[in-house]
């Protein structure tokens, strides 16, 4: 290993916020709101407050799986929070989630406000008694690797994906450091599908609704440009388990919504009605302004 930067932290760390790559002007080390502003709210009971990412993902495709299955109290509205910008960290987002992370639901059936994005799967498969168990243990073991999934998944993002696509510099040590747990990780799933079509048994569920975002993505070269890089084509279980999750019209739906980036038809930054996909991608709206 050659490393030819010689780093010596001090003796007690201060903010740089000049200094850490294109997140260093909106990441800090203290929470709370930095401005005000209220949310907007839409027709629905559900409230989503997101972002495209693959967390953002797991519950925009939870939600049109429920769609549909024909559960009409899973309809929502899905509201764009632009990270890169701060929306996250407006008082009325904040309000919904301190963490200030997408994520975040508002259910106005219950008056309940839901934050995480493994939490918020797990309440909406709890609400509709759809894509968990009800056995308690196959429900087991769906919830055992819907927990290894927001466990491992920022090892991925945080990890790799940071020092691998992000970092301002790339440094040897991390990269080996995160693509050794990366490919673990892999292994782990690719293992796990050679006796199983799904996670957690053969029955589709909120556990691979949460890890496909994620590993799915990755497995398909689809992520961080690393698919040479990690030789994803090795990993054939988890690849064939990917490829059919995509096949699904609900996946397919639920992937573009909140997404501000790639082709102009795989993005509907903003989602009210089931008409919007057809009507409002970003390629439909860029049509008709020019007309």
């Amino acid at each position: 290993m050659s490393d030819t930067s010689k780093y010596v932290p001090p003796a007690v760390w201060t903010w740089d916020a000049e200094n850490g790559g294109e997140w260093a002007k909106i990441n800090r080390p203290i929470a709370g709101p930095t401005h005000e502003a209220t949310l907007p709210r839409g027709k629905h009971p559900l409230q989503l407050y997101s972002l495209g990412t693959p967390n953002g993902q797991k519950v925009t495709i939870l939600l049109e799986e429920l769609l549909a299955l024909g559960v009409s109290g899973a309809e929502y509205d899905a509201h764009l929070i632009r990270i890169n910008t701060g929306d996250q960290f407006t008082s009325g987002f904040v309000a919904v989630n301190p963490n200030s992370k997408i994520p975040a639901l508002m259910d106005a059936d219950t008056g309940s406000r839901v934050f995480e994005s493994g939490a918020i799967l797990l309440y909406l498969a709890e609400k509709f008694g759809r894509f968990l168990p009800k056995d308690p243990a196959a429900r087991t073991e769906v919830v055992n690797w819907l927990f290894w999934l927001q466990g491992s998944a920022p090892y991925l993002g945080g990890g790799f994906g940071h020092f691998y696509a992000y970092a301002p510099e790339k440094f040897e040590y991390p990269i080996d450091r995160f693509t050794m747990e990366v490919k673990r990780q892999m292994d782990v799933l690719d293992r796990e599908l050679s006796e199983h079509r799904y996670l957690g048994g053969d029955e589709y569920s909120i556990a691979d609704i949460a890890t496909w975002p994620w590993y799915g993505n990755l497995v398909l070269g689809e992520a961080y440009g690393a698919g040479e890089f990690l030789q994803v084509e090795s990993y054939k279980n988890l690849r064939r388990w990917a490829e059919e999750i995509l096949e699904r019209p609900a996946v397919q739906r639920g992937r573009i919504v909140n997404r501000t980036w790639g082709p102009l038809e795989a993005q509907l930054h903003e989602r009210h009605d089931a008409s919007d996909f057809d009507l409002k991608t970003q390629d439909k709206l860029a049509t008709d302004s020019a007309v």
